[in-house]
């Protein structure tokens, strides 16, 4: 993909004869040569005019910006691609390798979290002459020779680059997902999104980043497993995510901790340092020891062994494991085994909410806007250091409660996502912008509906608007006028709705009443 974002020939000599050396590796050409054109004939380069929210103008959208990345043609007469490819797609379309017309393409499933999509043609006729890419049923070997296919950015034609696997490690996504991950050195840039990593005559992965700064050569795939994970969850037409426990844990390896909890020399596996849950019903407890995830041994480093030259992260084992919503799992607690049916789930609801392909809600009351905090508004705090000290120092919610769990008292947090629209209601305050809202005329708001339904169901003359954080100042402004204004400053600033559709529909509920 032509952005920012993201990633097999290994070197070796032969001390041999001439004529030992040359024939196989003139059969192996033979053999490339013979299954190459079947693989370019199924890599497509992927055209998308991306239209992002934009959460500081919730109101609108960013600009209209062109994308290329690539994809290839899997069963079902599909092309699989990456998710940040055409997230926010207003709309794709697909070239084949060589050719010279676009296809238009229609979005079918999406998985941000894992970075996958799939697309459909308009054109169905397209796959009758484009076949699927035959895929591995297991994981590449370290140092297995890979070819990645694409179109990255400096060329218009297909490009295929060589490389070894150098690493396979279970690591985050897009929060709060996780899943395998292959390393490769082969080259991948901006356009390669989307394309295949092949070894041998089949596909091991899909390209979707390469690490950026001073790093060279290093790229990242996603394995067929997480592929085929998405591919079985979408069959039923919805993506519903990958199952994970969100427990804090930590690592069993310090010889005190070992000797506090009372454990035989030969137990390993971690210790649960704060469970998910503290209710009575939750099985697991502060101090339980994780032993076992179905009949595999965790290490005291929070490792599995999958096969004599490869360790991930225990948690790889949840999504193998689980079964409607459960993992069974051996702890020691209080120095006595134990198995249990540990719940686990797709979703990790936080008080900052995702997008995920979506855009924010708002409510425009007066010069005010009022919107969600989304993780796509906190991020982009992360390259402004400064704004980040300041949030920390006031204490802003958006630094200190931002992964708490929603409650009955607190469903997410309401901000102020921009500075005030220019009237003279707001005269003589300061820029809320960023302040995350706390109360209205002495009321807790818990969600944006709430803080809404609060402004519409109000009968005082005046509106107080305090905010949960240090050094803001209380808004008090005249109920009466903040209505008669609101319509003038919409109009003045171009801004064609008062709210989100959701939100229209509650402050509409007014008329009902």
């Amino acid at each position: 993909m032509t952005s920012s974002k993201r990633i097999g020939l290994i070197s070796f000599c032969l001390l041999c004869s001439f004529h030992a050396a040359v024939v196989p590796r003139a059969a192996a050409r033979a053999a490339e040569t013979d299954r190459a054109p079947a693989i370019e004939n199924s890599v497509v380069k992927v055209f998308a005019t991306m239209r992002y929210p934009d959460p500081f103008k919730p109101w609108t959208k960013q600009a209209p910006s062109e994308v290329t990345a690539s994809g290839v043609v899997i069963e079902g007469r599909r092309i699989l691609t990456n998710a940040h490819v055409v997230l926010y797609a207003t709309q794709v379309q697909i070239q084949a390798n060589a050719a010279g017309d676009k296809i238009p393409a229609t979005v079918v499933a999406v998985a941000p979290g894992i970075d996958l999509a799939v697309l459909q043609l308009d054109d169905a006729s397209f796959f009758d002459t484009h076949p699927p890419v035959a895929r591995a049923s297991k994981l590449p070997q370290i140092k297995d020779a890979v070819l990645a296919y694409g179109f990255p950015t400096g060329g218009n034609s297909l490009s295929i680059t060589k490389g070894i696997v150098s690493r396979i490690e279970f690591v985050a996504y897009n929060y709060p997902v996780s899943g395998l991950r292959i390393q490769v050195d082969a080259a991948i840039n901006p356009g390669n999104s989307g394309g295949p990593a092949v070894a041998g005559d089949k596909m091991i992965g899909l390209a979707f980043s390469k690490l950026g700064g001073d790093a060279q050569s290093i790229g990242y795939i996603i394995p067929n497993e997480e592929v085929e994970l998405f591919l079985k969850d979408i069959a039923d037409g919805r993506y519903d995510g990958k199952p994970a426990m969100y427990d804090e844990l930590q690592t069993l390896e310090n010889p005190a901790l070992r000797e506090y909890l009372k454990l035989a020399k030969g137990v390993e596996g971690m210790v649960v340092h704060r469970p998910y849950k503290t209710d009575a019903s939750y099985p697991l407890k502060e101090w339980d020891v994780l032993t076992r995830i179905g009949g595999t041994p965790i290490d005291n480093q929070g490792m599995v062994k999958l096969d004599k030259d490869l360790r991930v992260s225990f948690a790889y084992l949840i999504q193998r494991s689980a079964n409607d919503g459960r993992v069974p799992i051996t702890i020691i607690r209080a120095g006595k085994p134990m198995q249990i049916e540990l719940p686990v789930s797709a979703q990790h609801p936080t008080l900052v909410t995702d997008l995920a392909g979506g855009y924010p809600s708002y409510f425009i009351y007066g010069p005010l806007v009022f919107s969600t905090a989304t993780w796509q508004l906190v991020s982009s705090f992360e390259n402004n250091a400064g704004l980040l000290r300041l949030l920390g120092a006031v204490k802003s919610p958006l630094i200190t409660r931002a992964w708490d769990p929603p409650d009955a008292d607190t469903e997410e947090l309401v901000v102020v996502s921009s500075p005030f629209f220019p009237h003279k209601l707001a005269n003589g305050y300061s820029n809320p912008a960023g302040s995350v809202v706390n109360s209205v005329n002495g009321t807790h708001v818990r969600s944006l509906s709430h803080l809404v339904a609060l402004l519409r169901d109000l009968k005082d003359p005046y509106v107080t608007i305090e905010f949960d954080q240090k050094g803001n100042e209380a808004l008090v402004f005249s109920r009466a006028a903040m209505l008669a204004a609101t319509d003038d400053i919409l109009t003045d600033n171009g801004v064609r709705a008062q709210g989100s559709p959701n939100m229209l529909a509650v402050w509409q509920e007014r008329v009902a009443k």
